[in-house]
């Protein structure tokens, strides 16, 4: 009873640190890519009709203020993306209530990683850890701080699997196995991803407590994968070329690299390029010291934490054989961080621990601050507001005109006219386009093959008479027009 209390205020004293670093990371970085699917398919819009002539960036504010209903959503989802709805559903009200702007969306993702951080320190009590140190080693995760503090559905799934292990760890009745179930199950439907841990977890409380209690368990898991298969069966090829080939060597490579990227961050980054090296190698000879620590120190321990921990990577590495690919981003792997947070916390010793610790406050500062880890949006806005005058913008459109053009422009002025480029449109449409221009400035924002290819197609119109570049600022570059046509 006093060790529960004690472990109860050491998890609660934890929080505020907890929520306020990952409140700074939600606040501090520019918007990305995949958040604009997001704010867009919760506003009814999940495909926007950008004018062919050219629009304030401030539409995009105006076009994710609306509103959608859950039928919506969902149906939105099926016929355009490739996730399940639950996360989507949970967003919808919380925007309608705290507003539509990227900051209230992340607002929810800082919430659910806040309440993932506390059940991974009970799940880390009740396995015999100390609770607060297995809280701030998976907060130090730079993965975990990352996947909790942008708006996309991996902070939910998160939540739903330290939920359903804080239940299967509990030594009670067989109906807390049935709800354990199911909150895993609602992971999947937050995540297809979810499944490996989920499934772990399942798994290890099936060896631990027995058929019942994996009768009990599957009974409610079982049902949403089903319901998942709504979704992901309408959507499963619309990702083609997302990834590249699979090769198991080049698989195990990535595999390593992503995941020493999600426990320590992106230190190689922050420095010049002649001591990345050198530092990319004692990380990653620091990261095997931690692994033979970890594995050595957790023998005869409870098995849900490696287990689970080695789920998420181990089915990339197997979805990658089976379809030729190969899924493995340092996000995906994040689901695996708070099994390793209490294994870390349970078995490093007080020096390596404090190293440890020493390296993720460094990569956490550089997530917050360091301009290398954020997608290219608020560089490029700042920039080419500078650069734009009475001119236009020229702004790749990307796949489906989501992702390039909504981050741009809810990181420019709202009054900086953007005119999308689409990929497929040849060096006579382009200057049909910018007749009525004297200045544009190209912002090559290449995130996505058909952006590649819109870049390309620009650079030839204007590279060439009338055409002249006169400044150049990061990704933007500065044209004008000869008036003299030469």
């Amino acid at each position: 009873m006093v060790n529960g209390t004690r472990d109860f205020r050491h998890i609660l004293m934890a929080l505020p640190v907890c929520c306020l670093v990952l409140g700074l990371v939600a606040w501090c970085r520019g918007a990305e890519y995949d958040e604009q699917y997001t704010l867009f398919l919760t506003a009814g819009v999940p495909r926007p009709d950008w004018p062919e002539d050219g629009f304030p960036a401030g539409l995009a504010r105006v076009l994710q203020s609306g509103r959608a209903g859950p039928m919506t959503i969902g149906w939105d989802l099926r016929v355009t993306d490739v996730h399940p709805p639950l996360y989507f559903w949970l967003l919808a009200p919380w925007r309608a209530v705290f507003g539509p702007g990227l900051a209230a969306a992340r607002g929810l993702s800082v919430l659910m990683g806040t309440v993932t951080l506390g059940l991974t320190g009970v799940a880390a009590a009740r396995l015999g850890v100390p609770p607060a140190r297995a809280m701030l080693l998976t907060l130090g995760c730079y993965g975990f701080a990352y996947t909790n503090a942008i708006a996309r559905g991996f902070s939910l799934a998160m939540l739903l699997i330290m939920a359903g292990t804080v239940l299967t760890l509990h030594p009670g009745r067989t109906w807390r196995l049935t709800l354990s179930g199911l909150l895993l199950g609602l992971a999947t439907f937050s995540n297809y991803l979810a499944l490996f841990s989920a499934a772990a977890v399942l798994l290890a409380a099936a060896i631990r407590r027995g058929g019942a209690a994996t009768l009990a368990a599957m009974s409610g898991f079982l049902l949403f994968p089903i319901v998942d298969l709504w979704w992901f069966l309408a959507q499963r090829g619309s990702r083609d070329g997302q990834f590249p080939p699979f090769h198991w060597l080049s698989g195990l490579t990535r595999l390593a690299n992503r995941l020493a990227g999600a426990i320590l961050g992106g230190l190689p980054l922050y420095v010049p390029y002649w001591a990345s090296t050198w530092i990319s190698l004692a990380l990653g000879t620091f990261l095997l010291v931690l692994a033979w620590r970890m594995v050595r120190g957790w023998l005869g321990g409870a098995l849900v934490a490696p287990l689970a921990a080695a789920a998420t990577p181990l089915g990339l590495l197997l979805l990658g054989a089976l379809f030729d690919n190969t899924p493995i981003e340092l996000r995906y792997l994040a689901f695996s961080l708070p099994f390793l947070g209490i294994m870390l916390a349970g078995t490093l010793g007080p020096r390596i621990r404090r190293a440890l610790m020493a390296v993720q406050v460094l990569s956490i500062a550089g997530l917050i601050a360091a301009p290398e880890t954020m997608q290219p949006a608020r560089a490029a806005a700042v920039a080419a507001a500078a650069l734009a005058g009475d001119g236009v913008v020229l702004l790749p459109r990307g796949n489906d005109g989501v992702g390039i053009v909504g981050a741009f422009a809810i990181e420019a002025p709202p009054g900086l006219t953007i005119l999308p480029l689409s990929a497929g449109e040849d060096a006579a449409r382009i200057t049909v386009r910018l007749a009525p221009w004297r200045r544009v400035v190209l912002v090559a924002m290449a995130q996505d093959d058909a952006g590649r290819a819109a870049i390309t197609n620009a650079r030839t119109v204007l590279t060439a008479p009338p055409w002249r570049e006169v400044a150049r600022d990061g990704l933007a570059a500065v044209y004008e027009r000869r008036a003299d046509g030469g």
